[in-house]
């Protein structure tokens, strides 16, 4: 018998898998035909078996925002939201919106950038912290860039503001930004990118000299610490992770693992189990196809000394946040993936066994582009609804028909 595998396999090193492990349940999502039709490595790589289906209930919690992108639970029943335009509001217990706080950094909203993700810092409670990423205009172009400050006591204004992160080099192009942040508990923070999109500047998700379409480990500061893989030489300090398309879930498992889930093209979405130093094929290798249908990069969905993904999809989800679900509310959720899909549109679960992808569970598929997702302190869900008249969703569990 196979030992379902912990740890991310090559390409290629999961070929034999593909025919050694064991038969499972054949009902999966509907979600049409896939545009590439690659086959995958192994078992349940794409389209696991269907989940039993959820039963559960939204109702609108906050109205009036602006192409909401990113959403963090602050320790009192209130929560930050960004606007991509650039405002950073606070949205109260009862779903009121703030005015906007001041004090944050001048965003570059054309394309697809704008202000993106919030998330508080480790220490918030002590030293209230907050970090955020953004799409940044400079001279020459635009960068993904992230910054950190002090959210003052009233909520109103963020002060000490200090740029930690400036991708470089600089883009022409305004897409494919990232971009998440996370922190994995021991002093870092996890930032991650996009490749800017088009071709052939996307080929620089493969290279070291650039942070283009890749993991960023930093120390909370901004510094570099010096365990990254590239800290000694070699490529550019802060990368953690390369080959990456347009990098916008991330979040820790409770043993420590970060996920990442990045956008494909036309099929081709990946969950990845993403390590150190560690290659991820983009524009070589993709299990999609470029928009016009031709093949990327290589034409092969997987090549040696490049990791094969955990899970994938086509055709896409477009992915949105995603989290690790902790709460009671939903208690045969625990542990389990939540991601927003903004293209159909829902809420999707994943159920994760020994590093493997075992279900998936497409609920809310009539509410729009859902962009982030965030836990309450009981274990409701919010969940952002990207739109320019945009909204913020409470997700509870609904009643059992009878």
């Amino acid at each position: 018998m196979i030992r379902p595998f912990s740890r991310p396999f090559s390409r290629l090193g999961l070929i034999a898998l593909a025919f050694a492990t064991p038969s499972l349940a054949t009902a999966q999502v509907e979600q049409g035909p896939a545009n590439a039709g690659f086959e995958p490595a192994f078992e349940a790589q794409t389209r696991a078996p269907a989940l039993e289906d959820s039963t559960v209930q939204s109702e609108r919690f906050a109205e009036g925002l602006e192409h909401p992108w990113g959403i963090a639970a602050l320790p009192d029943d209130r929560f930050l939201v960004t606007e991509r335009p650039g405002r950073l509001r606070v949205i109260e217990s009862d779903g009121s919106l703030s005015d906007p706080v001041s004090g944050l950094p001048e965003v570059d909203a054309r394309g697809q950038g704008g202000l993106l993700d919030v998330a508080l810092g480790p220490d918030f409670a002590n030293d209230r912290m907050i970090y955020w990423s953004y799409a940044k205009r400079v001279a020459d172009g635009t960068v993904t860039a992230a910054a950190r400050g002090v959210l003052s006591e009233d909520r109103t204004s963020v002060g000490e503001v200090e740029e930690i992160f400036v991708q470089s080099p600089v883009s022409q192009a305004t897409k494919h930004y990232g971009s998440r942040i996370a922190f994995d508990g021991e002093g870092h923070v996890i930032i991650t990118t996009g490749e800017h999109s088009d071709a052939p500047e996307r080929e620089k998700a493969q290279d070291l000299e650039a942070t283009w379409g890749k993991v960023i480990r930093l120390n909370l500061d901004g510094s570099i610490p010096e365990d990254n893989p590239f800290a000694d030489g070699g490529g550019a300090p802060s990368i953690w992770s390369y080959g990456h398309r347009n990098i916008q879930s991330a979040a820790f498992g409770a043993d420590g693992t970060l996920w990442t889930i990045e956008h494909g093209p036309l099929g081709g979405d990946e969950l990845n189990d993403t390590r150190a130093g560690l290659n991820y094929g983009w524009p070589v290798v993709s299990y999609g196809l470029n928009y016009d249908s031709t093949p990327v990069g290589s034409g092969e969905a997987r090549m040696e000394g490049m990791e094969e993904p955990t899970y994938y999809w086509d055709p896409v989800i477009a992915p949105g946040g995603m989290i690790f679900y902790e709460g009671e509310a939903f208690p045969g959720w625990q542990g389990d993936i939540l991601v927003g899909s903004l293209k159909p549109g829902a809420l999707v679960r994943l159920t994760l066994e020994d590093g493997r992808v075992t279900g998936e569970e497409r609920m809310l598929t009539d509410v729009g582009r859902v962009r982030d997702v965030e836990e309450t302190a009981g274990g409701d869900l919010l969940i952002l609804i990207d739109a320019a008249d945009g909204a913020v969703l409470r997700v509870s569990p609904g009643e059992a028909d009878s």
